[in-house]
């Protein structure tokens, strides 16, 4: 056989502070490439189309064949997209990009087209229960050479608020064994941040990109309403203002607001982006290296989106392991229509059970120039770390009713 025929492949479950799913897939010879399969929530779903569906069919083939295998994978299948399919195929695309990378000696970025810029700019998260709690932690990442920050606080009168931490660095949304239930109330919050941001730019000047994510917890004309209060305060962006499923919302508010919007991280198809895109109808697109299938699918979609001038904004939380953060920067780093990357601090534990070659410099990530990815999995010490059910939390109106998270 070929040395390039995949001889073996292993999807590999772990919880070195948080669940992770990496898919290894092994060469005749040897060469391996690692992929990212985690879905926040859903990881042993993943994890079981992988063992059980995808692995027997990619035994014998060809690991070269990356296009061949993408398509194999998405067409050959009559249930086509969705997160759990389009999860499992990214892994499978990260790992064969790895292997290509390595078994040419040079780092994946540049079998992309080598470096569009020096590296990726990325935007640190700043939180506090208060105004005065943010701008502290904003203050602590700007001292660290942070071009971009994100601020959420605390929403008075309300206990507690998703994307707001007691650790400034460390965050995990994904908090108990069965989901946890928590109150929402937007008369709340929209008053509550046009005087975070006024306070960010009294504090930190304008020299530094300001972010904020909604979470998809507004009407339209809300968030055409929290964009337009915004507008003085120069927002980079205001992320997820809006359910994506109803597409037209989005040409509500753009006739309300001139605030960018970004949005995408739960997409996993290029037809999730195609509305948004072609229409305009947002200015960063989200989607993920992990959840829309991969360097080969996530290419497409933002060779559409440069056709707009529409930028990458990719979402890069903890719930992403280092491998796919190894993935999304040598991703940005090649594209011409880079816009900003999400970057969330993994915990130590998670950095000793994937060990990387990218770095943090002056505001900016490299993905370094090991061969292929740059990232690895210690599987003995991934073993260490079994896998423990963890849900995203459910939000309540305070009515009692069900809301969008």
């Amino acid at each position: 056989m070929p040395a390039s025929t995949i001889a073996d492949i292993r999807t590999i479950t772990c919880s070195p502070g948080r669940n992770f799913v990496t898919l290894k897939i092994v060469c005749e010879d040897g060469t391996y490439g690692v992929g990212d399969a985690t879905l926040n929530g859903r990881e042993l779903a993943v994890a079981s189309y992988l063992a059980d569906h995808v692995a027997p069919c990619l035994i014998g083939r060809d690991a070269h064949r990356i296009e061949d295998i993408w398509q194999y994978l998405y067409r050959g299948a009559y249930w086509r997209r969705g997160p759990v399919t389009m999860s499992a195929i990214a892994a499978v695309d990260m790992a064969l990009w790895d292997i290509k990378a390595k078994r040419a000696g040079m780092p994946l970025y540049q079998l992309l087209g080598g470096a569009a810029r020096e590296g990726c700019m990325v935007y640190g998260h700043a939180n506090g229960e208060t105004i005065d709690e943010t701008i502290e932690a904003a203050r602590d990442y700007a001292a660290q050479g942070y071009r971009a920050i994100r601020l959420q606080a605390g929403v008075p009168g309300l206990a507690k608020t998703y994307g707001v931490s007691s650790d400034r660095y460390f965050y995990e949304p994904a908090d108990a064994d069965l989901p946890s239930e928590a109150a929402w109330a937007t008369h709340k919050y929209l008053p509550s941040v046009a005087p975070l941001f006024a306070a960010a730019r009294d504090a930190l000047g304008w020299d530094v990109h300001l972010l904020h994510d909604v979470h998809h917890r507004l009407t339209p004309i809300e968030a055409a309403r929290l964009g337009k209060d915004l507008e003085p305060f120069r927002p980079f962006w205001i992320e997820d203002p809006v359910p994506a499923e109803n597409q037209q919302g989005f040409r509500l508010i753009r006739q309300h607001t001139t605030t960018p919007i970004a949005v995408g991280e739960v997409f996993n198809s290029i037809w999730d982006a195609k509305q948004l895109i072609e229409e305009q109808l947002i200015d960063y697109i989200r989607a993920t290296v992990v959840h829309a299938g991969g360097i080969t699918h996530l290419r497409r979609i933002t060779a559409l989106a440069d056709l707009y001038r529409i930028r990458t904004g990719c979402h890069g939380a903890t719930d992403l392991s280092p491998v796919s953060m190894a993935a999304a920067l040598h991703f940005g780093l090649s594209i011409p229509n880079f816009g900003v990357q999400e970057y969330m601090r993994h915990t130590e534990a998670t950095d000793a059970v994937f060990p990387h070659a990218y770095r943090f410099e002056r505001g900016m990530m490299h993905p370094g120039d090991a061969p292929g990815l740059g990232v690895d999995i210690d599987e003995a010490l991934a073993e260490t770390h079994p896998y423990r059910r963890a849900y995203l939390p459910v939000n309540r109106l305070e009515d009692g009713s069900m809301h969008d998270w």
